[in-house]
């Protein structure tokens, strides 16, 4: 028939042509190993009969190649030895199984002084790529410290800006895993010209795209101001460290002596700085709750919060709410009690659990919607904002306004922090940051006043008056200028203390609970506690559609 012998024939002249291109690339290699002390060996030939024959010789190369860019069994050793993952062996964890496609793995730096041009390998000690996350997509990069101890070259800058680029183009996340000595000495200025490219592109993708910054091992100099322009930064505890100066150069220039540890470990930046937002016990542990982290944030400005299935009725009473609150108002409580009962499935994800402890940040959902939660603190130091707390709170109002996300305020707060130290610290400028970032938000604001709520604190903690769209408060709430004591101690200077008491529960009776701010319509509800839940979960459901916009200007000036 025509078709059979239509393909004998085709089958043929492939089984020729494959021939031919076996022939001659037998040939090329027999040039390639011509003896050389025959004479002057001619140049091989460049014999590439079909693209098939082509693939075949670059496609050995291209997999040695590959296998170059995983890195040295040696260096690898070492850094299991030391209790951390590889770049790659990390991306395996943080995204989902077979999401990882990589970018540049063949890319080199360009560099020839000082002997680097012998000393090159594929990828440049960065593994660039996009990968997803529970189905979700998102743009990474991860420094392998085991190739040249994952300093920043141009090469390596160059191919985390790309990643950059990508995540802005397309409104996708980025994630970092840092883990470098810093710059490349033997490029110089090239090295610094590429911290500052990703700096710039930090900066523009602030706000536009959420970037998390995980450090799983030292990230020194001017390395650092990366991960402190993204949003959030985990620190692996013992291998995570950041500083500007490193203890040896403290030794020399200030005569200082300090571990690389307390200088600039994870405890350190958890508890002191406030410079890393959560610590992780491993490699393992940091990845996944980075995982974690992620799945509360939108991809981009341009989004609303993700929101998933849950099984938790948004009707569900809280009854253990009415007993959270103590009966007398100078014992203590932790906020995290009224935080965990209200949200889905009591899952409250805190962020800086051990920096600024007198107030409380972090992410929940309500019927499924991810929702930022503010609280004050009445287990440490009875709640009080102060220079640490109101960065704290700021930074993360901002973040939730900037990403559409909704922000829940509990207030207990009986005002800002008195003190010589504090006012000299800048309580004053610091304190207007917590303001400033409440008054400019657009996104829905919900309060709920549980206890106290004095003063100017009062005003600052998402008030009725900084545009606050449901402002609830329980009936154990004291909304006042100040504590009915103090306030009787200056009204009442001059009475007998049995004239002082009856002027304390006279103040008490009129401004120590909430019903004067009913009054005003600056509280729209005096709810049960029990009945949180579902009142917020309501008020959700009618702010979703809510669109504020501030006045057109190029930006604001916090009070920085």
């Amino acid at each position: 028939m025509l078709r059979s012998g239509f393909g004998r024939s085709v089958s043929r002249a492939a089984r020729s042509q494959n021939r031919v291109a076996r022939q001659n690339l037998a040939a090329m290699l027999r040039l390639q190993s011509t003896d050389a002390t025959e004479g002057k060996a001619e140049a091989p030939m460049e014999v590439y009969a079909t693209p098939r024959s082509r693939a075949t010789v670059f496609g050995a190369k291209l997999k040695n190649l590959r296998a170059q860019a995983m890195g040295k069994q040696k260096g690898i050793d070492k850094q299991h030895k030391n209790n951390k993952l590889t770049a790659r062996e990390r991306l395996e964890v943080l995204l989902d199984p077979g999401s990882f496609k990589e970018y540049d793995q063949l890319m080199e730096h360009r560099c020839t002084d000082f002997g680097m041009e012998k000393n090159k390998s594929p990828g440049d000690n960065v593994v660039t790529g996009l990968g997803m996350i529970n189905g979700r997509r998102v743009f990474v990069y991860a420094q392998d410290f085991t190739v040249q101890g994952g300093t920043l070259s141009e090469i390596h800058a160059k191919k985390i800006c790309k990643i950059l680029d990508k995540a802005l183009l397309t409104k996708t996340p980025v994630i970092g895993l840092n883990d470098s000595g810093g710059a490349r000495i033997q490029e110089g200025i090239d090295s610094l010209a590429g911290y500052a490219e990703i700096f710039q592109r930090n900066v523009l993708a602030s706000g536009a795209i959420p970037q998390l910054s995980v450090i799983m091992g030292p990230c020194a100099g001017g390395a650092v101001y990366s991960p402190a322009i993204t949003d959030f930064v985990l620190m692996v505890e013992k291998s995570a460290h950041m500083f500007i100066t490193g203890p040896a150069v403290l030794k020399t220039v200030t005569s200082e002596k300090v571990s690389m540890e307390e200088l600039g470990g994870s405890e350190t930046h958890s508890k002191i700085s406030g410079g890393a937002s959560l610590t992780c016990h491993d490699d393992i542990d940091a990845l996944i709750t980075t995982r974690r982290l992620f799945d509360f944030l939108p991809l981009s400005n341009k989004d609303k919060p993700p929101r998933r299935y849950t099984n938790d009725p948004r009707d569900r009473k809280a009854g253990v709410l009415d007993y959270v609150v103590p009966e007398k108002a100078n014992i203590s409580y932790r906020m995290q009690g009224v935080i965990t009962p209200v949200v889905d499935d009591c899952d409250f994800f805190e962020i800086h659990p051990n920096f600024a402890k007198n107030i409380v940040v972090g992410f929940g959902r309500l019927d499924g919607r991810s929702v930022g939660i503010v609280g004050n603190q009445p287990a440490y130091i009875a709640g009080c904002l102060d220079i640490h707390a109101a960065r704290k709170a700021a930074r993360f109002v901002r973040f939730c306004d900037a990403f559409n996300i909704p922000i829940i305020t509990f207030v207990d707060v009986p005002g800002f922090l008195p003190g010589v130290d504090q006012e000299h610290g800048g309580i004053i400028r610091h304190g207007a940051k917590l303001l400033y970032a409440y008054a400019e938000a657009t996104v829905p604001k919900l309060t709920v006043i549980t206890r106290k709520a004095y003063g100017g604190a009062y005003d600052v903690m998402a008030s009725k008056h900084l545009r606050g769209d449901i402002n609830l408060a329980w009936p154990s709430s004291e909304i006042a200028v100040m504590g009915a004591k103090g306030a009787t101690a200056i009204l009442y200077r001059d009475l007998t203390p049995e004239d002082t008491q009856q002027k304390l529960e006279e103040y008490e009776d009129l401004l120590c609970n909430p019903h004067m701010a009913a009054k005003r319509g600056f509280i729209d509800d005096i709810v049960e506690p029990r009945d949180t839940r579902s009142r917020l979960c309501d008020e959700l459901d009618a702010l979703y559609n809510k669109e504020l916009k501030n006045p057109d200007k190029k930006h604001g000036n916090i009070p920085l």
